[in-house]
């Protein structure tokens, strides 16, 4: 068919005595494809980059995503009030976590070809495939305040006032649409993405004692305190890192970008070099402000307050890349969560939900992408927000959040029906209980701190 008759909302095409419909998101997807299959064919070692960086996209998104402003402020916290120890090891093995997770999202993606929130209403209901959307909606809107918030203080460093630095934020955003390709989008975001790397060159700057460093990851020590603020920053890393709109997004995104059973092992390799990424620019942010360990209380500090604090340390260049990553990792995560809610609602209400979908036929789709950044972004701008307790609490809630969510994923995975011989191996069913336990019991241990605070007092913490 000619690209004229492309004009029109719809192509259709009629297949014996049955009208077949192809939709422009048809078309786009599977020129996609027809590149996919032609990399197959190449041969040696430039072939096999070729087909890996077609396929790359949605692992290293989605873990770069994560370590969103709260995230890296949590990070930040984690360092100025810890410093070199426990925590750096720990957080690593927090990406680990992830990375079982993500990795049962790729398989589900490619070998369903549904997103999180359809196959969650297709086997267990409409009841459930709503609660699980509006779970995930209330959760993602939360975690976009805060996304504002550290694009809000992290421009704040360069007196930027918080409607300018808003207003940014959301043009960025709208801008990374504009293209109606989800392969552009994904190319756009990724580079935006890649500069959470940025706080590695900050870590770098801050001169960490490399002996330290190489005795925290042996050792896991020193030991912090065992109090109810150590439980908030343990509870608020685990939230930095595994959360439930990362189950929405990888697997919705997988699926947009038209993956197959063929592709799960570059699905893989593209998780494993997200989270490798992820975790050292999350390193990178702890070594980054353990400088400021015992010098400063980091209890109500934000993104403009840790880089003026990191000044007399590193710089006023370095603490302003401090301050950029910030701006980055609000601008990235607000633009693949509003994204992951958007994909939700169009597949739990069986709208089109794709982003190579033109704005006149994925109307709903960009629609709750839009009002969901505009709201939470409007709310950041009214005076008297709190700063670092409020981040850390939203982790803190996506940590509560994850069990019911890991559950979901858990059945739909191990559910020969829809998966055949992709359901999850001994080790991956095993790993990923371990991962609902640990949540579960951290989630647990955070409500014993607040109910019974006395307990910690007794048990020798503070």
């Amino acid at each position: 068919m000619g690209a004229g008759a492309q004009s029109g909302r719809q192509l259709r095409v009629l297949a014996a005595e049955d009208e077949v419909v192809v939709t422009h998101e048809d078309v786009d997807r599977a020129h996609d494809r027809a590149r996919v299959t032609a990399a197959r064919g190449g041969r040696g070692l430039r072939g096999r980059a070729w087909l890996l960086w077609l396929l790359i996209g949605p692992g290293i998104l989605v873990m770069l995503g994560e370590n969103d402003g709260p995230s890296m402020l949590s990070y930040a916290a984690t360092g100025a009030k810890f410093g070199i120890g426990f925590f750096l090891p720990f957080v690593v093995l927090t990406f680990g976590m992830a990375l079982v997770v993500q990795e049962m999202t790729v398989r589900l993606g490619a070998a369903t070809h549904r997103g999180h929130a359809e196959l969650i209403f297709e086997r267990f209901g409409p009841f459930w495939g709503w609660f699980s959307m509006i779970d995930l909606g209330i959760g993602n809107f939360l975690t976009l305040i805060t996304e504002f918030i550290a694009i809000r203080a992290g421009l704040g460093f360069f007196g930027v006032p918080p409607w300018a630095a808003v207003l940014v934020a959301l043009a960025v955003l709208f801008s990374a649409l504009l293209s109606h390709r989800y392969w552009t989008w994904e190319r756009a975001v990724l580079a935006a993405a890649a500069f959470n790397l940025i706080f590695v060159p900050v870590a770098l700057m801050a001169h960490p004692h490399w002996g330290a460093v190489g005795h925290a990851f042996i050792t896991w020590k020193p030991l912090p305190g065992f109090n109810r603020d150590t439980v908030l920053i343990v509870l608020s890393d685990i939230g930095a890192t595994v959360t439930p709109w990362m189950l929405f997004f990888q697997q919705s995104a997988t699926v947009d970008k038209g993956l197959t059973t063929k592709d799960i092992r570059f699905g893989r390799i593209d998780t494993v070099l997200g989270a490798g990424l992820a975790a050292a620019a999350a390193v990178g942010a702890i070594l980054a402000t353990a400088p400021l360990f015992g010098r400063i209380s980091a209890e109500n500090f934000e993104a403009a307050q840790f880089a003026q604090a990191l000044v007399p340390l590193i710089g006023r260049f370095g603490a302003s890349l401090f301050a950029l990553g910030m701006v980055e990792a609000g601008i990235v995560a607000a633009i693949t969560i509003s994204t992951s809610s958007a994909y939700a609602f169009g597949e739990v209400t069986q709208r089109p939900h794709s982003l190579n979908l033109p704005m006149t036929e994925g109307k709903s789709f960009y629609a709750v992408l839009g009002l969901c950044a505009v709201a939470a972004a409007g709310i950041v701008v009214i005076p008297g927000l709190p700063l670092v307790f409020v981040v850390l609490v939203v982790n803190v809630v996506a940590v509560l959040a994850m069990p019911p969510a890991l559950v979901f994923l858990y059945m739909l995975v191990n559910d020969r029906e829809i998966m055949g011989d992709l359901v999850s191996p001994l080790w991956a069913s095993i790993l990923s209980k371990g991962i609902v336990i640990v949540l579960t019991a951290t989630g647990v241990l955070y409500g014993v701190s607040i109910i019974a605070p006395n307990i910690f007092a007794a048990l020798g913490g503070k």
